[in-house]
């Protein structure tokens, strides 16, 4: 039996927020809810979904659903719905660490990262430039030691793998190999599924165990908006699950192009792409561990661009998590996708509400909520750091007024208002101090004076110095004889000692 891997292999590993419960904040009404979900119910019923290969449009049509003459496969409400029954309610997400596992469903809320950035912000020259394996590595890193990122999905594509083959592979060993938590990645192809998971089952010390310990989960994209099948996803996501490895399945019309510009359109039309790739699931093997990625984006139509930081992006991706919930479906919001190009107040109050609203809707997932820039275009590690401090606070205020027995003392309140005037030294608030409030690890809160003799340091600035202190050594939970055995079977780009 190969030795499990415990998270005291690595002593810097970080105590992690738990996951708070979300779920009271609901930008819809009950009567709204449950008009997009009939709107959802009749897009799937009427005009059904195009692209489907075959082999599986027989097994739908096998299950009561029709074909119609020009291709399109339509859903009855009464098939639909027995697929929502019978979908996974909770979906298991181990990390490489088995302790920094996830349970993902019913609102508890978990922040990770996500997309695929083709550009980093270079912090030592202020440019941007084209993202490499090693930034992958690095950004993974700091996902893997940070308190308040509990998964890390691939944030950035590695520009100097050439092959997809490569690409896929050593996005997968570096994701790995830096981070002890539960990692994402996507795959270009169904038979890179194959290889990689053989990696995966040397990481773990042998053959199958990935299977029983699936830290990995594929993140998938199965529906083209609008309305349309990816019949390529639908590969990726049947050889996924032959390897039961858990799937999160992605939708991400943009309102106002490829989905309708209001926004209670385009949540009609999203949850029925989304409800699509449930049925596709379900149809392949009933509950399996599936995480349904809502995410409906929207256009500055001023330009046609998306535009990753608006309002209209925050309340649509609370909107989405709120239907999902309703549905009782694991859920994955998009959020923090800044259209900034540097960490500055625009990327700040941009992340702030956009993250907070998916947050509070009670999302289980939300992906893309730390260290993009530029309507994700590009990621950095600085930008990384500081956002870790920022959900630090926003899952402080998921946690939301805990009114426990002790909670209101009215001796306390009488003796202290009668006596020393002040509650600093009073047994409760040293009890509480850690457990009721939160503090920021980058944010300053010293007085201007003392800032300024501290020499007037910007948040960018701490975050410059603490990323390249977190990144100082390398991390430990892989264990070097399964490191050597991954480089002698696979072609593997990242430099060794890294």
């Amino acid at each position: 039996m190969a030795r499990r891997i415990r998270s005291k292999t690595d002593r810097r590993a970080p105590r992690i927020t738990p996951p708070p419960q979300g779920g009271r904040f609901a930008p819809l009404d009950a009567a709204a809810v449950d008009r997009i979900v009939q709107a959802a119910f009749d897009i799937l019923a009427r005009t059904g979904i195009a692209e489907c290969p075959d082999a599986i449009a027989a097994q739908f049509v096998n299950a009561g659903a029709t074909r119609r003459s020009d291709g399109r496969v339509c859903f009855s409400q009464s098939m639909v719905e027995t697929a929502i029954a019978r979908a996974a309610r909770r979906v298991n997400l181990p990390g490489f660490v088995e302790d920094m596992g996830l349970t993902v469903g019913g609102g508890r809320v978990h922040i990770g990262t996500g997309g695929a950035a083709t550009e980093v912000l270079d912090s030592a020259t202020g440019e941007f430039r084209g993202a490499q394996l090693y930034d992958l590595y690095d950004l993974m890193q700091l996902v893997g030691r940070l308190p308040n990122i509990h998964y890390g999905l691939r944030p950035v594509i590695a520009r100097d793998m050439d092959q997809p083959l490569l690409l896929d592979l050593n996005t997968g060993f570096a994701c790995l190999k830096a981070c002890p938590k539960p990692i994402g990645i996507s795959f270009d192809s169904a038979a890179h599924l194959d290889p990689v998971i053989a990696m995966f089952d040397m990481s773990l010390g042998h053959e199958g165990a990935f299977r029983a310990q699936p830290f990995c989960f594929g993140v998938i994209v199965h529906a083209v908006s609008p309305l349309r099948f990816a019949p390529e996803g639908l590969e990726i996501m049947q050889r996924a699950m032959a390897h039961r490895m858990p799937l999160q399945i992605c939708t991400a019309a943009q309102a106002g192009a490829t989905s309708p510009v209001t926004l209670a359109g385009a949540l009609a039309q999203g949850l029925a792409e989304t409800l699509a790739g449930l049925m596709v699931v379900d149809a392949l093997e009933p509950g399996y561990p599936c995480i349904f990625a809502f995410m409906p984006f929207i256009s500055d139509l001023r330009t046609g661009a998306m535009t990753g930081g608006s309002g209209e992006a925050a309340v649509a991706a609370a909107a989405a998590t709120q239907l999902l919930l309703h549905l009782g479906l694991p859920s994955t919001a998009s959020a923090g996708m800044t259209d900034a190009k540097t960490p500055d107040a625009q990327a700040g109050y941009e992340k702030g509400y956009t993250v907070a609203l998916a947050a509070q809707a009670g999302a289980d997932m939300i992906n893309l909520s730390v260290g993009m820039l530029g309507s994700i275009m590009a990621a950095s590690r600085e930008a990384l750091v500081i956002d870790d401090d920022m959900c630090g606070a926003i899952l402080r205020s998921v946690r939301g007024v805990e009114l426990t027995e002790t909670a209101i003392d009215l001796s306390r309140i009488e003796a202290v208002a009668t006596g020393d005037g002040h509650y600093l030294g009073e047994a409760q608030t040293l009890e509480l101090m850690k457990s009721e409030y939160t503090y920021p690890s980058l944010g300053n809160r010293q007085s201007i004076s003392d800032w300024k003799d501290a020499g007037s340091r910007t948040i960018w600035d701490v975050a410059v110095d603490r990323s390249a202190e977190m990144l100082r050594e390398p991390p430990t939970h892989l264990p070097k004889d399964r490191e050597a055995a991954i480089r002698a079977a696979f072609d593997i780009r990242l430099p060794e000692g890294k």
